[in-house]
């Protein structure tokens, strides 16, 4: 398995605070020979459906040496991960969690917003200090 980002705990503590139940930690994917391991798996009950709603986080802090070769690597795990979802959890949604400041550097003109666009990124914003969900961007 990987190494966990410096936002894993983060992330995992901003999910739980904001209702959501973590149940995997990391979250395994098998497809055809291939094995990978998302950060966290997590679920939380709809209250009028009686159901729950599922998802899979893969959190990123975006600190390497160029923010756009990070960008192109979390784009591409974030691609291959999607697609193997929908065919091995398909009631699951995939997101990427990243802190605010990261959001903003990346995501906030025009180079960042086609990708969420046209890769059919989901987003969610935490704040890194008080460990929270500051934002869900579907």
């Amino acid at each position: 398995m990987p190494a966990r980002d410096y936002l894993h705990d983060i992330v995992k503590n901003a999910l739980i605070k904001d209702g959501w139940i973590i149940t995997h930690d990391p979250f395994t994917i098998v497809f055809g020979a291939r094995r990978v391991y998302a950060d966290l798996g997590a679920e939380r009950l709809i209250a009028a459906q009686r159901d729950a709603e599922r998802i899979v986080v893969e959190v990123k802090s975006f600190i390497g040496v160029s923010i756009v070769a990070e960008l192109e690597r979390a784009i591409g795990q974030y691609a291959i991960y999607r697609s193997w979802l929908l065919r091995t959890a398909p009631d699951r949604t995939l997101y990427l969690a990243l802190d605010e400041e990261a959001y903003q550097e990346l995501f906030q003109d025009v180079s960042g917003e086609v990708l969420l666009v046209d890769q059919n990124i989901k987003i969610m914003v935490v704040d890194a200090v008080r460990e929270e969900v500051l934002q869900w961007i579907n």
